[in-house]
């Protein structure tokens, strides 16, 4: 009965595939990388012994990156394009607008000006407010250009895009500054006219969804998602690389004990996860949700050794969740909260259940993630091995006839997200999906 446990926390397959996956360099959505990356992951999955692995395509706004810089008092500054900036140039007052919360931007007179604002939240926040939701702010309030300051030392600026479903490139031309270049340019520059120059090349593109199946050929399927993309600045280990490694454990680990998947199990790992969900909302678009049962979707594994579950208000979810730790005494961090950000997003706003797989952190953000210092030697094999044992008793549990995780309604979702002080942010940046 734990024969496979042995051979999981022995097994090198997830691990490889995130070699393989962070030795292609540039995943950017809509790149011969990411191309790549969802070809290789399809055949992992295959050679896992998962079923009908296939890649399915979908047309994207195509980026980019050309040459950025800051120019302020006779010196050049070191920045990057945030992906989907438009390619710009403009000069302008610099107004450093710290943390960047909502109540800021409403005291600033940001009309015609570049706003700096931070990564980060203070303590006293109520709760994290998300570069998109910062940028748009600075957008609805009249500015002309977005600064986005790194909060992690080290001379890493961060990336990230910007952008809407409906206009897929930003109104602006935004960058992003290492915490050290941030510094300086508050420190001499705060108030000053500043030139900031971003070049993009904005093109047509195609990005992939790879999918694959284990267990009987229900009409029900529990989904087990990542996403194969990265950006291009970084070999994207932990953001993604390590959820589709984790994808592609999960399958080897699966097909071992097919025999005990009571319901199909389906692995996606999306595309163009990093410029504003669109694989997965492609997929949510062209699939019946009603079938599915659950999703798992890993962004965020194996950065701890401790898993963090959001669930989304699903409590047969925490349910399950709790029912694994107990069975392996092992700790799994449940947050009941909505989590609007990742691929799970797509079909959870409309309630469908799902977790967001990520691991226990006490930093805000992502840490490494985003910035150059994204790479392999930051994880550990060890904890890709214990956090497969743990996600795959988990999906068996989930696939189990007799465990029913009802789905909610979209008004309970949006009320959640109201109540949760989430859509006044949702809607800044275009992604309030409902009516009301």
């Amino acid at each position: 009965m734990t024969r496979w446990i042995g051979e999981l926390f022995t097994s090198d397959v997830g691990w490889d595939h995130l070699e393989a996956l962070v030795d292609i360099g540039n995943r950017m959505a809509g790149s011969d990388g990411e191309r790549e990356a969802a070809e290789l992951t399809r055949e992992a999955l295959a050679d896992a012994g998962a079923r009908n692995a296939r890649l399915e395509s979908f047309d994207i706004q195509g980026w980019t990156r050309g040459e950025s810089s800051i120019e302020a008092g006779e010196a050049t500054h070191d920045c990057i394009a945030l992906p989907r900036s438009p390619s710009a140039n403009v000069s302008a007052p610099l107004v450093d607008l710290g943390y960047g919360l909502p109540d800021e931007f409403d005291d600033a007179d940001l009309e015609g000006a570049i706003v700096m604002v931070r990564s980060d939240i203070p303590e006293y926040a109520d709760r994290y407010i998300h570069r998109r939701e910062k940028y748009y702010h600075a957008v609805d309030n009249g500015a002309v250009g977005f600064v986005y300051r790194n909060h992690v030392e080290g001379c890493l600026p961060p990336t990230g895009s910007v952008g809407t479903d409906d206009e897929p490139i930003g109104e602006i031309p935004a960058v992003g500054v290492s915490s050290e270049v941030g510094a300086r340019l508050a420190r001499r520059f705060d108030g000053d006219e500043i030139e900031l120059v971003v070049e993009a090349d904005l093109h047509d593109a195609t990005s992939r969804n790879v999918h694959a199946e284990l267990g009987p050929d229900t009409d029900e399927r529990v989904l087990v998602t990542s996403h194969v993309d990265a950006h291009d600045i970084a070999e994207g280990a932990l953001d993604n690389g390590a959820g589709t490694a984790m994808l592609v454990e999960l399958a080897n680990a699966l097909a071992s004990r097919e025999a005990d998947l009571e319901t199909r199990v389906e692995f996606v790992a999306y595309g163009a996860e990093e410029v504003g969900l669109v694989g997965s909302t492609h997929h949510a678009e062209t699939t019946d949700h009603e079938t599915i049962t659950a999703i798992v979707n890993n962004d965020g594994v194996v950065r701890d050794r401790t898993l963090s579950m959001t669930t989304h208000g699903f409590d047969d979810l925490e349910a399950a969740a709790d029912a694994v730790e107990d069975r392996y005494d092992h700790p799994i961090e449940t947050v009941p909260k909505l989590g609007p950000h990742s691929d799970h997003w797509s079909f959870v706003q409309w309630g469908v259940p799902g977790y967001h797989v990520t691991s226990t952190s006490d930093e805000v953000g992502r840490g490494w993630g985003h910035t150059f210092a994204d790479t392999i030697e930051k994880l550990e094999r060890r904890t890709l091995r214990e956090q497969a044992i743990l996600l795959t008793d988990l999906v068996v549990e989930l696939a189990r006839e007799d465990v029913t995780v009802a789905h909610r309604t979209p008004d309970d979702i949006a009320a959640d997200l109201e109540s949760q002080d989430l859509a006044e942010g949702m809607r800044i940046t275009g992604d309030w999906p409902y009516e009301t």
